[in-house]
């Protein structure tokens, strides 16, 4: 008979391994010596020893499901109970057990860690549902699709929920990007509506522009094509394929018809600039004529100036009231002298001036007699009255008898 400490094997070659149950039959040996024996059996536990020690590590240091790691304790703890190894099987036992407790702990762990996952699954779903609906509600169509289609990605990347919570918060974010592209589709339609219209109303504006191109009704057309500028602007705009073929027949009509009208002004501007060289030289040979000395010669020569004035033309707009000045200027000088002529050499005229004259030096006499008697009798306040009031008639005889020299009287 053959033992060690964990071991024996007896004469009729039955191995027994020692328990703290007792002693438990592993098997029997017939092949060869019991040390062989009990050396089977103890490289048998050595297996066992080193399996347990793998799944120990694999379960500290990988992500074993919890279901694998217990088929696999239970896979071993059969091995371990049914007695075929020769070792400390109690030990054996101890560490599955051990092993059983932290597979145990871990399952708690990922549960736990698994209901707050889920915990803030529904967070963020929540809250990508919450904006989901409010930008349901805008107009910023480009920045809030580009933003629906973002969460979308971002719920694709979140786990699960229970299905009841899972489909209630989806059927919320799928019914507002519906919402979203609804109000949008039908925001676009009415835009390519009103853009139709706007095409519309343009080419007419380009038809009546085009028509418009060959006039020659300068000041008409000009007012008539602002006009067509203000309600092209009012019209709004089209597609922009079309907005940019009618724009650029648009602007073409004008650029024809502005580019005639300005070669025709340059014409004219150039025979005004010229008209206004003409009329400067006879405002200077009319300003000569001053002052007055002889009338009717000064009378014939400004109205052969005047005559060649008018046969001139037209000279530029803003130059137009200086050089006209000027001829006024010479005009009103020669009415003044004509006037001044016409008072001297008046018959009826010089005749009302020296009857006034003679009334009003008779009315001075007159008064100062009066003043004389006045104060002869001591009356000093009548003297001073009638002072005063020759002191009124004697400037209106001044002014009669400066009138009266002007007829050379």
């Amino acid at each position: 008979m053959s033992s060690d400490p964990w071991g024996r094997v007896d004469e009729t070659g039955t191995v027994y391994v020692r328990t703290a149950e007792g002693e438990q039959v592993v098997g029997s040996w017939q092949a060869g010596s019991p040390e062989e024996a009990l050396a089977y059996f103890e490289r048998k536990y050595e297996g066992l020893v080193v399996e347990i020690g793998l799944l120990e590590k694999r379960v500290k240091t990988t992500d074993l499901s919890a279901k694998d790691a217990t088929t696999a304790i239970d896979h071993l703890r059969g091995q371990v109970e049914e007695h075929h190894a020769v070792g400390d099987l109690d030990a054996l036992r101890t560490r599955l057990d051990a092993l059983v407790a932290t597979v145990e702990a871990r399952r708690e762990e990922r549960k736990v860690q698994r209901a707050k996952q889920t915990d803030e699954a529904r967070h963020a779903k929540e809250a990508l549902v919450t904006e989901a609906e409010e930008l349901a509600q805008s107009d910023q169509w480009r920045s809030a699709g580009e933003r629906l289609r973002a969460l979308v990605d971002i719920w694709k990347g979140l786990p699960r929920l229970d299905r009841k919570s899972d489909d209630e918060l989806w059927h919320r974010f799928s019914h507002a990007r519906s919402a979203f592209s609804k109000r949008r589709k039908a925001h676009f339609a009415a835009l390519d509506a009103q853009r139709e219209e706007a095409r519309k109303a343009k080419e007419k504006l380009v038809a009546e522009a085009e028509s418009l191109s060959g006039s020659t009704d300068w000041g008409g057309t000009a007012a008539r094509y602002r006009e067509l500028m203000t309600d092209w602007k009012a019209a709004g705009r089209a597609q922009r394929e079309a907005e940019d073929e009618l724009w650029n027949r648009f602007r073409g009509a004008q650029d024809v018809f502005f580019a005639a009208r300005g070669e025709v002004f340059a014409e004219r501007d150039a025979e005004q600039t010229e008209n206004l060289k003409l009329k400067e030289e006879l405002a200077v040979e009319a300003e000569r004529l001053l002052p007055v000395t002889d009338l009717k010669t000064a009378r014939a020569a400004f109205r052969a100036l005047n005559e060649r004035w008018e046969a001139i033309g037209h000279v530029p707009r803003d130059a137009r009231p200086k050089v006209e000045a000027r001829m006024h200027t010479v005009e009103r000088a020669l009415q003044e002298s004509e006037e001044n002529e016409w008072r001297r050499t008046n018959p009826e005229a010089r005749a009302r001036a020296a009857g006034l004259t003679g009334q009003l030096q008779a009315a001075v006499d007159k008064l100062r007699k009066q003043i004389d008697t006045a104060r002869a009798a001591g009356n000093n306040a009548k003297a001073d009255k009638l002072a005063r009031e020759l002191e009124g008639r004697q400037a209106l005889l001044d002014q009669a008898l400066k009138g009266l020299q002007e007829f050379g009287g």
